[in-house]
Order: structure tokens, then sequence, then C-alpha cells
């Protein structure tokens, strides 16, 4: 298989990310790739790697103000910068001489398995979603956040948010701590299975995140545009989630026409590990070549 470097305007942010292409003559289906929160896209390159033996092209990116893309503030979160960000991969992918632009898939975890739902529902031309854990609107209490923790990160949210309106520099706080941590996502499980990740090579993800996003993922429901939805869907759900829990999960499931849910006896962040993810991304590879196959 091949891989290169690429680049492309969303709006006025350049964006960078990867093409893996696999063997056998083009053009090929292909797979857009979209991270998680305060995600970068190196941390998708074995999953990458396995859809692209699969025979699938496979386009990976940053968001802007992320990882390898151009964009300030750093590492804030604008659901509807990231949208348009997908939005531009998906044109990027159509343009290419190597893909077939009537087989593209989307492909997301975590905050990016919200995105694709919404992405496909207002693109109306994707061939099939694959939401793995999704985002769907934050869970009304967080299992193991005291209320004095809750009250720490709301005082940081609102910091950053008015540092953001009088222009000075954000205020930062950890994306991933352990509990106790003020952080947005603070327990043990988040925090080894992060730390295991960092651990198995050079990375550009950045353990902080300038909160004053969350207000606008507060706002956020992919599951109000799933009914819009015309691509076959599969939600890949771990059934011991905290961060993205079942029921929000479900409601996904529950609008969109042509949902397909595979449920797995694991925690949010397990999703990640070498071992069950193998056997997750086999599943959404039976599920590619069922909707959109390779050749």
């Amino acid at each position: 298989m091949d891989r290169r470097a690429l680049s492309f305007k969303s709006g006025k942010t350049l964006i960078k990310g990867y093409l893996r292409t696999p063997d056998g003559a083009p053009p090929h289906a292909c797979l857009v790739m979209c991270h998680g929160f305060g995600g970068t896209m190196d941390r998708l390159e074995d999953a990458a790697r396995m859809f692209c033996e699969a025979g699938y092209a496979v386009l990976t990116f940053d968001y802007r103000g992320f990882g390898e893309s151009e964009g300030r503030p750093r590492q804030l979160i604008s659901v509807e910068g990231q949208l348009a960000d997908i939005t531009a991969a998906i044109a990027f992918a159509r343009a290419e001489p190597s893909v077939d632009p009537a087989r593209i898939a989307l492909w997301g975890s975590s905050l990016g398995g919200g995105h694709v739902v919404v992405a496909a529902a207002r693109d109306g031309k994707i061939s099939a979603v694959i939401s793995q854990v999704p985002f769907n609107g934050f869970p009304k209490t967080v299992e193991g956040r005291s209320r004095k923790d809750t009250q720490k990160l709301f005082r940081a949210i609102l910091s950053d948010w008015l540092r953001g309106k009088l222009g000075l520099p954000r205020r930062y706080i950890k994306a991933v701590g352990r509990p106790g941590e003020l952080a947005v996502m603070a327990s043990d499980e988040a925090a080894e299975i992060v730390e295991a990740m960092i651990g198995t090579g050079k990375t550009t993800w950045e353990n902080r995140i300038a909160p004053a996003g969350i207000l606008e993922m507060a706002r956020y429901k992919p599951s109000d545009h799933a009914k819009k939805l015309d691509a076959p869907l599969l939600l890949s759900v771990a059934e011991h989630d905290k961060e993205t829990p079942v029921e929000l999960v479900l409601e996904i499931a529950k609008f969109a026409p042509r949902g397909e849910i595979r449920r797995y006896p694991i925690r949010h962040f397990d999703v990640y590990r070498p071992d069950i993810r193998e056997a997750v991304i086999g599943d959404q590879i039976s599920f590619l070549r069922t909707h959109v196959p390779p050749q």
C-alpha cells in the first residue's frame, strides 16, 4: 500500500492529512476517518492500516487547531469548524483520481463518531457511516466526578470563554486526567489507556484543551440529524461506557432509518486497546464490505 501526505483548505485554514491507497487498480472506495475529542490523526494509524489492507483507500486528517493542521487558537474544539473540516475532507477525497467519488464512507470515534452522523446527513451522498462509541450529548451526571470537581471544571470553562472574548491567551486544562484532577475526562480508565497510547510512538497529541469548546458541545446532539441520514449506519457501542453512555448512543439508532448496532462488553476507552480494536474493526470491515465493496 502507499501512504502520502496531503493538505487541503477548509475555509481559510490549511488542513493536513494522509491518504493510504491499497494494492490493485484504482479507483478505490475510500474511508474518511475522523478522530475524537482532543485527538490527532496519528492515533488512527493502526486502524487506517487495517482498513487499507482490506482494500480501501483511507484518508486521515487533523481538525483545525489540532495536530499537524493549522488554525488558532490551538486545542479549541469548534463543532461547526470540525464539521466544515470533514466536509472539506470529503470534497478532497471525491476529487482524488485514485478514489471512486461515488463510494465514500465515513468513520468516526467518540466526538468524531457524532460528527460523521451529522456530516453524512448533511451531505446526502455518503455510501456508509461507521460511528464508534459516538458522542451524543453529555450525560446528566458523570460517575466519579464530585460536585466540587464539576464546579472547578465549570469555572475553568467560563474563564477560558471570557479570555477568548477578550483576546487573551487561552486557559488550558488537561483533556485527560486522574480522578480529582482538573481535566475534561478524569478517570483512571481514561488516563491508563491514553498513557499506553502515547507510549506507542511519536505523536502530535497534547494533553491539554481550551475548555470553552465544551459550551458548544453541550448544545450538540447528533441524534437530531440522524433521521436525515440515508446511508447505512453502524454503531459500535461499548456497553459499559461512562463517557458516551449507551442510552444516549441508542438515541442515534432510534432515529437513523438504516442503523445497525454492534455491542461490546467494554468501556469507552477499551475500544482503543489493540486486541479489542482488532475485533471491533473486523466487524466494521464486514459492514463496509456489505455496503461499500472495495472493488
